[in-house]
């Protein structure tokens, strides 16, 4: 929840260095960062709680898996 009179940090789909920056953050691609804010828009804590409740695992987790499979 923010404070009162505190805008929530958003993320700029239409700003690329912005996406990037997002994505880095919270270590997603930016397909995956598009689709989230698709469901739930564009409010970064939002964002980052919608991929933290749909991701069992992390990227580097399946990058990992990927490369010895």
């Amino acid at each position: 929840m923010t404070q009162p009179g505190v805008e929530p940090e958003r993320i700029t789909m239409n700003n690329l260095a912005n996406c990037a920056q997002w994505a880095k953050k919270l270590n997603v691609s930016d397909e995956q960062l598009r689709e989230a804010i698709q469901v739930v828009g564009d409010q970064a804590t939002d964002v980052e709680m919608h991929l933290k409740g749909t991701r069992s695992t992390t990227n580097d987790e399946r990058m990992h898996d990927l490369r010895n499979a």
